[in-house]
């Protein structure tokens, strides 16, 4: 069996508006019975039944609508107001937002603790100058790392043109260049 408390049996649970809002609907219980909508509609109404009151030269009645109409009137200018305020808010973030980012664009992403570091030189390999060392960043004392040979730049190697030809291969006036000696085998 179910705990009494797990549900109210008062109220039904709904999610009510909060705040004013332009477009909220509302029912209203005037002297002639009910009238749904948005303020907007609402005071609509009540002017129509005014001017009905008027030309049936119903005085209370056409005073009593106008008095509605004009409560309507208060709702609807609230929830105006209250909006606009939002949108001046809203408009105000933005315009700090922007002047955010631009002083950020000018001031260099708005880090300004050290200079960029530069750049390392490039050898004509496209490596680093100073091998790994140079790419680390050293600043020319003793790094404590062992140069090897991946970390020094590789001579150029003169290449053998190729022929173009089948022909050309066997009978070319090319000056032949010695072929690379091949690295010894290991024992």
């Amino acid at each position: 069996m179910r705990s009494p408390k797990s549900r109210s049996r008062g109220k039904p649970n709904r999610n009510r508006p909060s705040g004013s809002n332009v477009n909220r609907v509302f029912d209203s219980s005037g002297p002639e019975g009910k009238v749904r909508g948005t303020p907007q509609q609402i005071i609509d109404k009540y002017h129509h039944l005014t001017r009905d009151a008027q030309l049936a030269n119903d005085r209370v009645a056409a005073e009593n609508f106008l008095q509605h109409a004009e409560h309507y009137a208060r709702l609807l200018g609230d929830a105006q107001r209250e909006a606009e305020a939002r949108k001046a808010e809203h408009e105000a973030q933005q315009r700090k937002r922007q002047e955010q980012r631009d002083a950020d664009r000018a001031g260099g992403g708005g880090r300004q603790d050290a200079p960029p570091a530069p750049a390392p030189a490039l050898d004509p390999y496209g490596t680093p100058q100073g091998g790994i060392a140079g790419a680390i960043g050293s600043t020319g004392g003793d790094s404590g790392l062992v140069e090897t040979p991946e970390s020094s730049p590789n001579p150029k190697r003169e290449r053998r043109p190729r022929p173009t030809s089948p022909e050309a291969g066997a009978g070319s006036t090319a000056p032949e260049l010695p072929e690379p000696e091949a690295p010894e085998a290991a024992e």
